[in-house]
């Protein structure tokens, strides 16, 4: 009976040993640093992000790779061994560290043992705070920044972009927009002050939140606030109001990719509307259900797409919706045609609501395996940073199950409410164009040659005859 008992409160009790995500242990170090630290699954590693609200949105066109510039720098070496002793240091402590500069901040990626996590945050100190900038650096970074951006930017490279030559369609429209800039920013320009100065005024411990997840030492609320505790912090440097649209965009382009082939891809793009409740929650659900619209018209019922999907991006102040589809060239038509039928269909009729519960209660199962792994939770921590708040980031189960279907029709209204801007990519020439070009051609030299050799042979006179 005993045995029994025990079981039940077992079974019972196996529900509390999940782990909660919601909840946190967070709080602020007396120079304003945000700390969030969280108990994993996996006890001998931890994950490590710190985040820093610096990113490509804060600075005009012509110095928004400063940010990134930086971030670069400060992997370049914290003594004389360099940029490669900084990196045998971190290998020699099980480590591996990454960063990535987006639009709205600077985060510096740590994966390591969790034996090793004071060791290893002590070595990410350093290079923030440490790491000295100077020429030769800065113009290794300056190479990097440009590699990645995508190699040497010259005159030609500068005159594509200027008239929207190969940006995909979703980054072209932004430009036409006035979303993006149109151009890269000029990395050889840049200056070791102008990236000191970032440094000085965004690297602020106010500025900073970092981020551990796994298996947590428990002397490190400790050993942050006497390591991380003594960072500077400062005011920083007032936030960019991100840009908003300025300017027309046409309804339709052909967008040249590539010179010959017989493959096309089309995008569909809206801009999102501003939602007064539940924005990113009900946008979310509405575009799993276009996604599976989508997928249901052009791939299911008429074969004209292998891989459609809808997608969420944003640029600038604003959000883009896009239908995206493979195609082959002769059925773009086709597919527009669907499209069209399909979008009108919805602002007659709007969602489906047994499909829309369906799509919901999977977006809502979804939640519980997505984020599973001290890595995969960190970058969820790192992501929903906005939606934290005294020790608890917000339940995504529970902002989903609150969206109506009145509220993801009244967004669907409000998305469809204009045309949108249609963006077909096509190589230049299709090969049935090129085998008639090329027979086109060939006529043409043929019937060259027939006037010439014409124009070479003498008549002979009337009535001449031949001599003997």
């Amino acid at each position: 009976m005993r045995c029994l008992m025990f079981a039940c409160l077992l079974l019972c009790s196996l529900s509390s040993l999940a782990l909660d995500r919601s909840r946190v242990e967070g709080y602020l170090l007396a120079n304003g640093l945000q700390v969030i630290l969280k108990s994993g699954y996996e006890r001998d590693h931890v994950s490590i992000r710190l985040v820093v609200g610096v990113g490509l949105d804060d600075f005009p066109c012509e110095q928004r790779e400063l940010p990134h510039l930086l971030e670069h720098l400060l992997f370049s070496g914290i003594d004389d061994t360099g940029e490669g002793g900084l990196e045998e240091r971190l290998q020699a402590l099980g480590g591996e560290w990454n960063a990535f500069t987006s639009a709205a901040d600077t985060t510096f990626v740590i994966e390591a043992p969790a034996r090793n996590q004071r060791k290893v945050l002590d070595l990410l100190l350093a290079a923030v705070r440490d790491t000295r900038l100077d020429a030769k650096a800065l113009d290794t970074a300056r190479k990097i920044v440009e590699r990645e951006d995508g190699g040497h930017y010259g005159h030609l490279q500068r005159w594509l972009d200027r008239q929207d030559i190969g940006h995909p369609a979703s980054e072209q429209l932004a430009v036409e927009l006035g979303l993006k800039c149109a151009e890269r920013s000029d990395i050889a320009s840049m200056t070791l002050k102008q990236v000191q100065a970032v440094r000085e005024h965004w690297y602020a411990a106010n500025n900073m939140s970092l981020i551990v997840v796994g298996g947590l030492d428990r002397l490190l609320p400790a050993y942050l606030e006497r390591t991380y505790g003594e960072l500077p912090a400062t005011e920083p440097g007032e936030r960019r109001d991100l840009d908003g649209i300025t300017r027309q965009a046409e309804q339709r382009r052909d967008l040249t990719r590539g010179w010959l082939g017989d493959s096309a891809r089309l995008h569909w793009l809206f801009i999102e509307p501003v939602l007064d409740n539940d924005h990113d929650q009900t946008l979310d659900l509405l575009s799993r259900y276009l996604d599976w619209a989508l997928y249901d018209q052009l791939r299911l019922r008429h074969g004209l797409s292998y891989g459609p999907s809808v997608r969420r991006e944003s640029f600038g102040d604003s959000g883009m919706l896009s239908f995206d589809a493979d195609l082959e060239r002769h059925d773009i038509d086709a597919a527009v045609k669907v499209l069209q039928e399909l979008f009108e269909h919805l602002r007659e009729q709007g969602l489906d609501a047994e499909t829309f519960a369906r799509l919901k209660e999977a977006a809502i199962a979804r939640e519980s395996w997505t984020s599973q792994g001290n890595s995969a939770l960190a970058d969820y921590y790192w992501g929903a940073l906005n939606d934290y708040e005294d020790g608890r980031f917000a339940d995504p189960v529970g902002k989903l199950r609150q969206v109506s279907l009145a509220q993801a029709n009244d967004a669907l209204r409000q998305l469809l409410a204009t045309p949108g801007y249609l963006r077909i990519e096509k190589p230049l020439l299709g090969y049935d164009e090129l085998y008639g070009l090329v027979a086109l051609v060939l006529a043409a030299m043929l019937a060259i040659g027939l006037i010439g050799r014409r124009r070479r042979t003498p008549d002979r006179p009337s009535g001449a005859t031949r001599e003997r």
